[in-house]
């Protein structure tokens, strides 16, 4: 049985050798995708393009802008006379943001005045609204704060009052990076998998050679133990190449074993590779087995909490995302890599990836027919 393993593995990892477009997929394909979404792929809002109506025009109004731009969440491009002016460079898109001062700002600040202060958000694009409005108030309120000191002649934190000392574990910095690159690990390895190796026996059957394979005293299990020990060690060579990359890169900290994030994922690979089996068992093109692919890729991606967590997704879809083997490898990686947790606080998404591969390899390899229909 190794034997007959063992040849049909050569088998494989010489049609891929000898494929140099497989082998860019392979090896390339992450790469690009890990760089060109670890970039896109991000909520950090800043250097929102923002317009300022300044009907005051003095020193205090000057100041408020100042402390605008020195946040780094507004660069100011443009500056308008009028609500209009404002409106056309918001319906083109060359702001995304608008601050109004009204006109006595400074008169009313020196009177102990309350004064509203306008900021108008392009709403289109409700994750750029929210975090603009949110940056906008904290800058207001931080402004505030000094006018009040000011006003007082005395520090503030010397005031009475309740003092909050906020701590951030896991991510102090709170880059996106560091959450969404191992988050692309897992989806990375999913796609890559599940493409590769549904077409691996849609291929034989277009290019004419599963009729070799049927003469043959292979028996389906080990045909299909053959055709996916090529792409463990191609997965785990990507797996490698992300870490490498994300490091690098995006300075992404790991702070668990890596040793046992490779042994974890070899688990999800095992499911990932077992479905990408089992639908080229079921597609008759690969154009088929491309379209299956992606039938189950686009809402792995965007209900295993990869895009949008979990808790915020109604209770129909919280149970389909239970039913996701990217679910928990994401909880695995993201527990691994940012918090060094280890084996046993991993345990239930261990034995649900562990139900999950099983039951992919066993389907897989019941669905395989040694027969050209």
């Amino acid at each position: 049985m190794i034997v007959r393993i063992l040849s049909v593995t050569r088998k494989e990892f010489l049609h891929i050798i000898r494929d140099p477009r497989t082998l860019a997929v392979m090896f390339l394909i992450p790469i690009v995708q890990l760089i060109l979404l670890g970039y896109a792929a991000t909520t950090d809002v800043k250097h929102l393009r923002t317009a300022i109506w300044d009907q005051d025009r003095t020193q205090r109004s000057r100041e408020l802008m100042e402390a605008y731009r020195a946040s780094d969440y507004f660069d100011i491009t443009q500056m308008v006379d009028n609500e209009s002016e404002l409106a056309e460079a918001m319906d083109k898109g060359t702001v995304r943001a608008g601050l109004i001062i009204p006109s006595g700002y400074e008169r009313d600040l020196h009177r102990g005045q309350k004064v509203s202060v306008g900021v108008v958000v392009d709403g289109s694009d409700p994750t750029v609204a929210n975090a603009a409005l949110s940056a906008a108030q904290g800058v207001g309120q931080a402004q505030s704060l000094e006018v009040v000191r000011h006003s007082l002649g005395a520090r503030w934190e010397d005031a009475p009052g309740i003092e909050v000392r906020p701590r951030v574990w896991y991510n102090p910095t709170m880059e996106s990076a560091n959450y969404m690159v191992p988050g692309l690990i897992g989806v990375i390895l999913t796609m890559i998998t599940m493409l590769l190796t549904a077409m691996a026996i849609v291929r034989e059957r277009e290019q004419g050679t599963i009729e070799q394979l049927i003469v043959t005293p292979i028996r389906s299990f080990e045909l299909i133990v053959g055709k996916v020990i090529p792409y463990v060690f191609i997965a785990f060579w990507d797996l490698l190449e992300i870490l490498v990359v994300g490091v690098l890169l995006f300075r992404v900290p790991i702070h668990g074993s890596v040793p046992l994030l490779l042994a974890l994922s070899g688990l999800f690979l095992a499911t990932s590779l077992g479905l990408g089996i089992l639908i080229s068992t079921v597609s008759k093109t690969q154009q088929e087995a491309m379209l299956l692919t992606f039938f189950l890729l686009l809402p792995s991606i965007f209900l295993s909490g990869y895009l949008f967590p979990i808790e915020a997704m109604p209770a129909f879809l919280q149970l389909v995302s239970g039913l996701l083997p990217l679910t928990y490898i994401l909880v695995i990686v993201r527990a691994i890599i940012l918090k060094g947790v280890g084996f046993e606080i991993l345990r239930s998404q261990v034995l649900a990836l562990s139900v999950f591969g099983a039951a992919a390899l066993v389907l897989a390899a019941a669905r395989f027919r040694k027969r050209l229909d």
